[in-house]
C-alpha cells in the first residue's frame, strides 16, 4: 500500500494532506524519516511514527475508553464536552463511533470502532449482549428490591416487565446489575421502578470484557485479540 494511502486510511487527513505530512518530514519508519508519499509498504503490523509518536497500522479500529463523568457521547454535544475530544485526531479522522451511549453522568467502559458490522453486533438490543453496571443507590437496597429487579419491573412505555440478567449485592447501597436489552436509561428507570434512585453509575463490563483496573479515567487503548475474544464470548 502506498504510504499516502496508508496514512489516509488511518485518519491522518485527505490524501493531499497526507502527502504534505510525508514531504514535510513528519513520518518515520524504524526511526528513519520517509519523504516519498508513493513508497509501497506492507501494512500488516507496520509501526510508523507521526511527529515522534508511534502508531500501529490497524485495518479496522477497535478501542476502549474509561469514560469520565461530564462528557456526552455525541459529535455535537449540547451541554458538556464531547467524548470524542478524549480521542486523538486520527481516530476521529477515520470516523470511529461509540458502541451505544453512556449518559453524561455515567462513567466506565465505552467501546469505539469504525467497523459497522462489529458496532451492530455489540450494540444492537436484539443481540442481547450483557452489560454490567456498578450501581450506587440513594437508599439501601433490600432483598425484596433485588428480587424485584431479577423478576422484572414495569417501565413506562414497555408492554412487559423488564428483568435484570443478574444482580449482585456489593454493599448496603451498591449492586452489580447486568442488563441485556439496552433500553433508554434502562438501569436508572429500573432502579426508580423499585422505589429507589441511582446516585452513581459505572459500566464495568460488556459481554465478557471487563473494564481494566489499570486503564485510568479519561484514557483509551486498543482492544487486543484477547479483548475481542472476551467481548464476543
Amino acid at each position: 500500500m502506498q504510504l499516502e494511502r496508508l496514512l489516509h486510511s488511518q485518519g491522518f487527513g485527505s490524501r493531499k494532506e497526507c502527502r504534505a505530512l510525508i514531504r514535510h518530514g513528519r513520518i518515520a519508519i524504524a526511526g528513519e524519516e520517509v519523504d516519498d508519499p508513493f513508497v509501497d509498504l506492507d501494512p500488516t503490523g507496520l509501526v510508523f511514527s507521526f511527529d515522534g509518536e508511534d502508531w500501529i497500522y490497524q485495518a479496522k479500529a477497535y478501542l476502549m475508553l474509561n469514560k469520565p463523568a461530564g462528557y456526552e457521547c455525541s459529535h455535537q454535544p449540547k451541554h458538556h464536552a464531547s467524548i470524542y475530544s478524549l480521542l486523538p485526531p486520527p481516530l476521529n479522522g477515520r470516523g470511529v463511533q461509540s458502541l451505544g451511549r453512556l449518559d453524561e453522568d455515567t462513567t466506565g467502559l465505552l467501546l469505539f470502532s469504525d467497523d459497522g458490522q462489529f458496532i451492530h453486533a455489540i450494540s444492537s438490543g436484539k443481540r442481547k449482549v450483557p452489560k454490567t453496571y456498578r450501581v450506587t443507590a440513594k437508599h439501601p437496597l433490600g432483598d425484596e428490591q433485588i428480587a424485584a429487579l431479577l423478576a422484572g419491573v414495569r417501565l413506562d412505555d414497555e408492554p412487559a416487565p423488564v428483568a435484570a440478567a443478574g444482580c449482585e449485592r456489593l454493599g448496603e447501597r451498591e449492586i452489580l446489575l447486568t442488563v441485556t436489552e439496552g433500553k433508554y436509561h434502562q438501569v436508572k428507570r429500573m432502579v426508580a421502578a423499585i422505589g429507589n434512585r441511582v446516585e452513581a453509575l459505572c459500566r464495568v463490563a460488556v459481554g465478557g470484557l471487563a473494564l481494566p483496573e489499570d486503564l485510568a479515567v479519561g484514557r483509551w487503548r486498543w482492544l487486543s485479540e484477547d479483548d475481542l475474544a472476551r467481548l464476543r464470548a
